[in-house]
């Protein structure tokens, strides 16, 4: 078990990135609020399914409370807000960037609040990262056009915050609960949000058609059930700064995605970026030398 763990953070930002081809796919199709409200209650029901199959232990109300909280932050406000940017004309690159800050900042909050000690290094690595982040996305970055107003990119800001507060929450009062149940209330608190903000924004309008049926089941089964069981293990087994710089990685594997899918091109600048990303990434992860540790 503790050799495939090293597998997770690969397995997680591979699985992560797919979301924003999904997105490509649904979002033409059905409004955000809607469509996300839809694929966390689809994802709810499985989990609960497969708790009565697995037979899952129960959690505690203190524990179902803080999962639903963590779940309506990081699946609700985060989704919700950087879905609605993008469907109101903001450039995925522009959000992408926005949410490229969430390492930074979980690194600053987490080591207030969760009283984490995060080294040079991993501050070093952390800034790397996002550099890499703004080269390998600075060709998107001039597709600027209506869709960038006060209201999008505040919606963005809110998205990357959103996370940021979810996953610190989810580490700072959701521990030693089980995973599948656990994860079963965070998409209740994230399909309630999104169910009332569908109703109190939106027309509920949906075309139903292959290309929308593939990115929901995509987007329920990888994302929501594969990809957020992986974030959960590393939240509770990792440090929040060093689980949060795989964010970094996004964006460079989306791209590389986009261009196998796609074919949009990628320039030898932004391969350089990508290069420059994974170090930032590689410092911030990288463990102390066993006697540096040891002195500690």
């Amino acid at each position: 078990m503790p050799a495939l763990k090293r597998f997770l953070p690969a397995s997680f930002v591979i699985l992560w990135s797919t979301g924003f081809i999904g997105a490509r796919y649904a979002m033409p199709w059905a409004e955000p609020f809607t469509f996300l409200a839809v694929r966390f209650a689809l994802a709810a029901t499985l989990l609960a399914l497969l708790i009565m199959l697995m037979r899952a232990r129960r959690v505690g109300p203190h524990i179902a409370l803080h999962s639903t909280i963590a779940g309506a932050l990081m699946h609700g406000v985060y989704l919700g807000a950087v879905f609605w940017a993008i469907h109101r004309g903001l450039p995925a690159g522009i959000a992408a960037l926005i949410a490229g800050l969430q390492p930074l900042v979980t690194a600053l909050v987490a080591g207030r609040v969760l009283g984490e000690d995060v080294q040079p290094r991993h501050w070093a690595g952390l800034a790397t990262g996002f550099a890499g982040v703004v080269v390998v996305l600075s060709p998107q970055l001039g597709t600027i056009g209506s869709g960038v107003t006060w209201q999008t990119l505040t919606a963005a800001v809110i998205g990357m915050a959103g996370m940021t507060a979810g996953t610190i929450w989810q580490k700072r009062f959701v521990t030693g609960s089980d995973l599948v149940t656990g994860t079963l209330y965070q998409y209740l608190g994230g399909a309630v949000l999104m169910t009332l903000a569908s109703f109190a924004l939106e027309t509920r309008t949906v075309t139903i058609n292959g290309e929308l049926i593939f990115a929901m089941a995509w987007l329920v089964l990888v994302l929501s059930i594969g990809a957020i069981f992986l974030l959960m293990v590393m939240i509770r087994d990792g440090e929040m700064s060093k689980v949060s710089s795989l964010f970094y990685l996004v964006p460079v594997v989306t791209a590389i995605m986009a261009w196998a899918l796609f074919g949009e091109h990628l320039t030898p600048v932004q391969i350089a970026g990508m290069v420059l990303a994974t170090l930032g990434v590689g410092l911030a992860t990288a463990q102390a030398p066993t006697r540096a540790r040891a002195s500690r």
